[in-house]
């Protein structure tokens, strides 16, 4: 008698396991497929990207720190750095602040970094490239 309750019971249990996993990958694949929508719509590239990897998209980025978003893959860093500092140390939560906000904050700066990132790399090389390779050379004496 107890071994045919135990048999049930772990049928049962391996029913119910069972469902709550096909229910959770169907739930996963779902939102992998929204994600990857949101981020083709978003545009092509590193912002879809960074997007995905943040959790954050660069509208709310700069509503965050309450800046003008990237024009053509051009942002003025130095005012996205000065309202970052600002807000990061306002809200530092030894002073009463938030960690939560603190790392919002965080976040917003790295998204817009992450999108102004490329264009910064590649006028670096067109630079270096008008410039010429110059190696430092180091004289023994």
């Amino acid at each position: 008698m107890a071994y045919r309750l135990i048999t049930q019971v772990v049928i049962i249990g391996s029913r119910v396991l069972g469902r709550a996993f096909t229910e959770a990958y169907k739930q996963a694949a779902a939102s992998s497929q929204y994600a990857r929508a949101q981020a083709k719509a978003g545009g092509v590239g590193t912002s879809g990207r960074a997007s995905l990897q943040s959790g954050m998209t660069l509208d709310e980025a700069c509503k965050i720190l309450n800046v003008k978003p990237p024009q053509n893959g051009k942002a003025d860093l130095d005012e996205v750095m000065e309202r970052f500092k600002r807000l990061f140390d306002a809200n530092d939560p030894q002073k009463g602040g938030s960690f939560y906000l603190q790392s919002k904050i965080l976040r917003a700066r790295e998204r817009i970094e992450a999108e102004v990132r490329p264009t910064l790399e590649k006028a670096a090389q067109e630079a270096e490239v008008k410039e010429g390779w110059k190696p430092k050379v180091y004289k023994d004496r």
